[in-house]
């Protein structure tokens, strides 16, 4: 099914009942785009629903859906070191080819950001360098560069660097020098 090109995307947090529609669209990401994840399809293809639904169970994953279609998902992961619960990650980022260029991506990552500011001080994020349109996409939704993962992927033989962004809830909006 193609989503409707005009139809405004509902973003809402998954539970374990969303399982199978989550493993579909995570496999077709992992398939689709194999240098911008750390995990593979090859791993995960292999994993029971069960598996999905205990990640849905126990991570806050959001979807976009329009016209009950799953048509996009990102996670959220805070870090559990008493010295880096302040931080989370932004996860999993993903939108089917059909829902880019509509606002589904912004919606994803404004919902992950709306539910980091009220738990944590820091939200983080890792993305393949070349990835132009998602470097564009964090950069407009307030996060900043802070570093580069030179070589941080390898996949088929090619190494991919990653871009380090975080987005700051303290109002600093940017990285302070030492």
């Amino acid at each position: 099914m193609t989503p409707a090109p005009h139809a405004t995307p509902t973003i809402k947090l998954l539970t374990p009942a969303d399982a199978a529609r989550y493993r579909t669209i995570r496999l077709e990401a992992l398939a689709a785009h194999p240098e911008a994840f750390t995990s593979t399809f090859e791993r995960e293809r292999e994993k029971p629903l069960a598996w999905f639904a205990e990640r849905l169970a126990t991570s806050d994953v959001f979807g976009a859906f329009i016209a009950d279609e799953l048509v996009g998902t990102a996670g959220f992961r805070r870090e559990d070191g008493a010295k880096t619960a302040h931080k989370a990650v932004l996860w999993g980022m993903y939108v089917r080819p059909g829902a880019r260029r509509s606002g589904t991506g912004r919606l994803l990552v404004d919902a992950i950001a709306a539910h980091a500011a009220q738990r944590v001080e820091q939200l983080h994020l890792v993305v393949v360098s070349e990835n132009v349109a998602a470097l564009r996409l964090y950069a407009a939704a307030g996060f900043v560069e802070y570093g580069r993962g030179v070589r941080a992927l390898k996949h088929d033989g090619r190494y991919y660097d990653e871009t380090l962004m975080a987005l700051f809830f303290d109002g600093s909006g940017a990285i302070r020098p030492r």
